[in-house]
């Protein structure tokens, strides 16, 4: 590291020019990320019917052809003859009990409890509902809007709550910050929102009852009184908490934030595109082995604990989860 403060008056300067093109580096990348928005855009408009298809087939909505369902497995995947007896017994044995499930069952509760970071939220009266959970998608902000995106869990009617989406909002920014624009590394989720459940009485799962014990000062008496307080649920994170206008966070709304914002960008990037390879278990495989690996390499050099964070190709404390401090309400 040059030592700067030791450096001639007029390397100084010459220094500080190369800074301020730095800064112009930084405003065309952010630029660079913006065009980048657009072609996601552009290529989601090309998934989604795939994607809708693959919604069809969970709810049962469309029954693939024998072409479609036919795949090659790879060598390593190939049954043994053993493997295939057994198989073959199963399938006639469920034949016999004339069991008919529509679609893929609980496909997308399945992908949520093989992924730790979403079954984490899960609790166990969650489950219930997003066995109703048909499909997650992705929308993104529209051509000349500011960068964000949306995250759409679309239901089937129930008895928990009357809305068919339940939806998720993240706001990005893809510029400079002006105070520190060295520290710029692609697009930051600033804010999120939620939206209002609408649930049917009795059916909240995010509100428990607790009964508490209360006595009298003066005379002595003892009553029990009702209370409704916050129930830990994975539904709480369709309400997010809210920043105060001056954009002040305290440490604990600062991490729930975090993890949010972590959340929100992997279910963008990960859990939607590759929802099947989550149910099969396949991508956590891939995930798992991609993560050892590297943090094997960085091991030697500066200790299990930080190469696994630093050299996680997903880790991005910048980009997937740190809210700024100038955070403000949407």
């Amino acid at each position: 590291m040059a030592d700067i403060d030791n450096l001639p008056k007029v390397v100084k300067r010459r220094v500080n020019a190369l800074k301020n093109l730095q800064v112009k580096c930084a405003h065309i990348e952010a630029k660079f990320y913006e065009e980048v928005h657009e072609l996601e855009r552009k290529y989601a408009a090309l998934y989604q019917p795939l994607f809708d298809k693959r919604s069809d087939i969970v709810k049962a909505a469309y029954e693939p052809t024998d072409e479609e369902c036919e795949w090659k497995a790879d060598e390593e995947e190939e049954l043994t003859d053993e493997m295939k007896e057994k198989a073959k017994l199963e399938e006639e044995k469920k034949d016999e009990e004339k069991e008919d499930p529509k679609g893929i069952p609980e496909f997308w509760l399945t992908v949520f409890k093989n992924v730790d970071l979403l079954s984490d939220m899960l609790q166990e009266h969650d489950e219930p509902i997003l066995k109703h959970l048909q499909d997650i998608k992705v929308k993104f902000s529209d051509p000349g809007q500011p960068m964000s995106f949306t995250l759409e869990f679309h239901f089937e009617p129930n008895d928990f709550f009357t809305n068919t989406v339940l939806v998720k909002t993240y706001k990005m920014r893809s510029e400079p910050d002006e105070n520190d624009p060295f520290s710029f590394d692609g697009p930051e989720i600033m804010c999120c929102t939620g939206c209002t459940i609408e649930w049917t009485k009795g059916k909240n799962v995010t509100l428990k009852t607790i009964k508490k014990k209360q006595k009298h000062k003066g005379r002595g008496t003892v009553r029990t009184v009702t209370k409704t307080v916050p129930n830990d649920s994975f539904f709480n994170f369709f309400t997010p908490p809210e920043v105060p206008e001056n954009g002040d966070l305290d440490e604990d709304t600062e991490a729930v934030l975090a993890a949010d914002f972590e959340i929100g960008h992997f279910i963008r990037e990960r859990i939607v595109p590759r929802a099947v390879l989550y149910f099969t278990g396949e991508a956590i495989e891939d995930d798992d082995d991609d993560y050892d690996e590297e943090g094997e390499e960085a091991d030697d050099e500066e200790g299990e604990e930080e190469a696994d964070e630093e050299n996680d190709p997903d880790y991005d404390p910048k980009k997937d989860a740190t809210p700024p401090a100038e955070c403000k309400q949407q």
